[in-house]
């Protein structure tokens, strides 16, 4: 008994090894992977705000007015790029309809005269809004600098002698937590990796075992004395492990010496899961392996595999913005789960006491994927 346990076991150290030899001489494999963890990382980090930056502005400004320009100098960097004055209506639709400006702000005439006599003046602030993202967001900041100047022109208007503790007022407390800066490199930065581990974790172990199809070796393997798991547990072994150590040197090479990111919770916790998770997705590797005939098909069947798993995951869209049927869908997605635990460790410093659910939830869906692709794999041994 002892001794076909250490046969089996040598023969999956053997495999495992053939597998890692057959990596380190694809140069061009191993460039990709460089790629995603790093230069990817990076630049989807770094490119990628989910703020307003520098939204080119054009003021049409009818009054002229001392108050009017006060106004205007509100819409400034880093979130408004004032690009100049125009004095024509006709002139500013056509920039809008162009896309050459985001917004344009209109200020009526008698915009002084009227606010100092106390009545209701009307400001416009037209919005190219094809990109509904970028128009949101410039409306709550545009409705927010006007808010601020309402209230400042209000307080002026009561008199200079008033004492501001008598004027009624709601204050709006903000408790910014885990992200007090609201620094969006650390969230799109850790998103990137997770998509990239989400993506890498189908596509390795079903490019390893398809290899083994395009070169007719996988009949060669049948016919040794290599059980079924055998021949395809140390392709997901060797992947996995490139995967995770994938995982770490982008986290602690490329994230968090340009991002400053600091790492709250445990570190043995997320590379536990995120091994885990890996499994759970090689799992549907496998499966897209067994439907696959060549390479060309693998990379067909992830793309059409990673969509519903991002869509599904609030990677990219927030659950609460999700119509119900679509959040009760995402206990399926693993990468829900796993993104729930990344950033819970990573960012909040959450242990199991917090985070069991959702490790529960992976580890009973992880399981029963892995399950399903290694018995549909299995079947063509048959």
């Amino acid at each position: 008994m002892i001794g076909a346990g250490l046969r089996w076991l040598d023969r999956l150290i053997a495999m495992t090894g053939k597998e890692f030899k057959q990596l380190f001489r694809d140069p061009i494999l191993l460039a990709v992977l460089f790629y995603f963890f790093s230069a990817d990382i990076y630049l989807a980090a770094n490119g990628i705000h989910m703020d307003l930056r520098q939204a080119p502005l054009m003021v049409l400004d009818r009054d002229q007015s001392a108050t009017s320009r006060e106004l205007i100098q509100r819409f400034r960097m880093p979130y408004f790029d004032l690009r100049g004055e125009l004095f024509d209506a006709h002139q500013a639709q056509a920039l809008l309809d162009r896309g050459a400006v985001l917004a344009v702000l209109s200020i009526p005439p008698r915009f002084q005269r009227d606010l100092q006599a106390g009545l209701s003046v009307s400001v416009q602030f037209r919005v190219d809004a094809s990109n509904a993202i970028l128009g949101t967001l410039a409306i709550s900041y545009a409705e927010e600098i006007l808010a601020r100047f309402r209230q400042e022109q209000a307080l002026d208007r009561l008199g200079a002698g008033i004492q501001l503790q008598a004027v009624p007022r709601i204050e709006d407390r903000h408790r910014v937590y885990y992200n007090p800066n609201q620094n969006n490199p650390w969230f799109m930065s850790i998103s990137e990796l997770l998509t990239i581990t989400t993506m890498l974790s189908l596509m390795l172990p079903a490019a390893a075992a398809v290899r083994e199809k395009e070169r007719g070796t996988i009949e060669q393997l049948i016919v040794t004395p290599l059980s079924p798991l055998q021949i395809l547990l140390p392709k997901i072994l060797s992947m996995g492990v490139v995967i995770v150590s994938g995982v770490a040197a982008s986290l602690f090479l490329v994230i968090k010496p340009a991002f400053q990111l600091p790492i709250r919770g445990s570190l043995a916790l997320f590379f536990l899961v995120t091994a885990l998770y890996v499994f759970a997705t090689a799992g549907l590797g496998l499966f897209i392996a067994s439907l696959s005939r060549t390479f060309g098909q693998v990379v067909m069947l992830v793309i059409l595999l990673m969509m519903p798993l991002l869509l599904l995951s609030g990677a990219w869209t927030p659950p609460e913005a999700m119509p119900e049927f679509l959040r009760r869908a995402m206990i399926f997605s693993p990468l829900a789960h796993y993104i729930e635990l990344a950033y819970g460790i990573l960012l909040k410093g959450a242990g199991l006491a917090v985070l069991w659910d959702s490790l529960l939830g992976l580890i009973l869906l992880g399981s029963l994927l892995f399950s399903f692709g290694l018995w549909h794999f299995r079947r063509q041994f048959d």
